[in-house]
């Protein structure tokens, strides 16, 4: 199978762990009808790239938006145009890139005009997850032969259920981890504390004391039972997640992708998700999990999600893909709403993140083709890609 075809199937294995099972509806919260009025949204098509799972900007760089293509490879658009040359070529250091594997995610650091490193999230040739270090050599050109291995987390068994996502908040790096795949959490990782499987993770990703990495001594596990770089467990797939300052406090959103029957929305403060079981494998959404792989008990004290959805939804979905708080830099009719969508409908959503519940879930009107991810720049722009190509930026219309 070529390397194209093999990237179309980025969220096979998940959609076939996924698909519905005759779950009854479990919508919280009326969705509201899509907005069709003027000063409503739409989607501008930026560009077309080979299976990109992700976009983003990067401190002191606002014309500059970077592209993430699952085979290996990162593309830059310059004022509106794509450049002649991939600002990084790593598909050497990229295992199969078929289904969930590949290239998922880069994150800048607060000082990367002044460092000039940058982190890759990947699936290496052994299947393994694995977090690289790399620096620039000019702001539209990184040294792929600059990498350092950041951490490196065994997937010694299943192809799926990967994670991929990186982000910053501060100087410290947070990277979601899938539980292991297969169905239903077979080995318990997500709830087992000495598994960085099924997990979010935080470190310092700067060497320290001849160590790839240090662990924040304020990281929730430190001098207790557990790894010491875990900071949230009891997820099943956090591919996507993001966090949003504007409401004071930081606050953290995780769109964790369900099994049979439910997807999630997870949305906490920053502080109070130290610690926090969100729930899997013995819940999915709002209930209990009792299939025939789980032998996982309810723990109690779980973080409940603030929104689940069922996989009749839509006619047919499958597998949230998060997104973002819109802020200024967005289209004003969504400031202040978390956008999300699903990759099997496609259709984009949005709605008020509350503390204990979500409100006002409504359509936007508006579908994209197996949607992979939001993404979004350092002025804000919020942008959505396609598995078969595309990725559109959402505007006012």
């Amino acid at each position: 199978m070529g390397r194209r075809a093999a990237s179309i199937l980025f969220f096979a294995a998940l959609a076939l762990v996924a698909l519905p099972a005759c779950g009854t509806a479990q919508q919280h919260g009326q969705v509201e009808p899509a907005q069709r009025r003027a000063g409503g949204v739409g989607l501008k098509r930026i560009g077309s790239f080979e299976s990109p799972t992700y976009a983003t900007g990067a401190p002191g760089f606002p014309k500059l938006l970077f592209v993430v293509e699952q085979p290996g490879t990162v593309q830059v658009i310059r004022g509106g145009h794509e450049l002649g040359h991939p600002f990084l070529d790593i598909r050497d250091l990229v295992g199969d890139d078929g289904g969930e594997r590949g290239l998922l995610s880069i994150a800048f650091p607060p000082d990367y005009g002044e460092s000039r490193r940058f982190y890759a999230y990947y699936t290496d040739n052994d299947g393994n997850i694995r977090v690289e270090e790399f620096h620039r050599r000019s702001a539209t050109q990184a040294a792929g032969s600059s990498g350092r291995t950041v951490i490196e987390i065994p997937h010694p068994v299943n192809a799926n259920h990967n994670g991929g996502q990186l982000q910053f908040l501060g100087n410290l790096l947070y990277l979601g981890t899938g539980d292991g795949g297969s169905g239903g959490d077979p080995p318990n990782n997500a709830q087992n504390k000495e598994s960085l499987l099924g997990k979010l993770l935080r470190i310092d990703p700067r060497p320290s004391a001849g160590r790839p990495y240090s662990i924040p001594a304020e990281n929730p596990f430190v001098g207790k039972a557990g790894r010491d770089e875990i900071y949230s467990y009891g997820l099943r797939n956090p591919f996507r997640f993001s966090f949003e300052s504007a409401k004071g406090q930081p606050r953290l959103a995780i769109a964790d992708v369900g099994q049979n029957r439910f997807e999630e929305l997870d949305y906490t403060t920053v502080a109070a998700s130290s610690g926090a079981n969100f729930g899997w494998d013995a819940l999915e959404g709002f209930t209990p999990y009792s299939e025939e792989n789980s032998g996982t008990a309810d723990p109690g004290g779980t973080t409940k999600p603030i929104m689940a959805y069922s996989h009749s939804r839509d006619g047919g979905s499958c597998s949230i893909i998060g997104g973002y708080v819109v802020g200024n830099g967005g289209p004003p009719s969504l400031r202040g709403r978390y956008v999300y969508t699903d990759f099997c409908s496609g259709r984009l959503y949005s709605l008020i993140p509350n503390a204990h519940r979500a409100s006002r879930d409504r359509r936007l009107g508006l579908e994209v083709a197996s949607p992979t991810s939001f993404g979004e720049d350092s002025s804000g722009h919020i942008y959505v890609c396609s598995q078969e190509g595309p990725v559109y930026r959402l505007v006012s219309r």
